[in-house]
């Protein structure tokens, strides 16, 4: 089952030539608000799926246990920023 959210955001272009994404995602049970660190090649389009992706990823690791083991595969993304509203 897919969950849609509605999912605002704003850009800034940073002397690195990375955009750096605020967003915000409506339309849940917990809405919420983050950052993200994206190329400067981005499409809206491919921000808005890469938020989704994230988010997504989030969710299914709130439900693996694994990932309180020192596994090397298990790394903190330090590129994505997700915040309770």
């Amino acid at each position: 089952m897919e969950t849609y959210f509605r999912i605002n955001f704003t850009t800034k272009k940073l002397p690195s030539g990375n955009v750096q994404v605020k967003f915000q995602v409506l339309d849940s049970l917990k809405p919420s608000y983050g950052y993200l660190l994206v190329g400067g090649d981005y499409s809206d389009q491919e921000i808005v799926d890469e938020i989704k992706k994230r988010l997504s990823q989030r969710s299914h690791s709130k439900m693996d246990l694994l990932r309180f083991t020192f596994k090397n595969e298990w790394k903190d993304d330090h590129q994505f920023f997700l915040y309770s509203a």
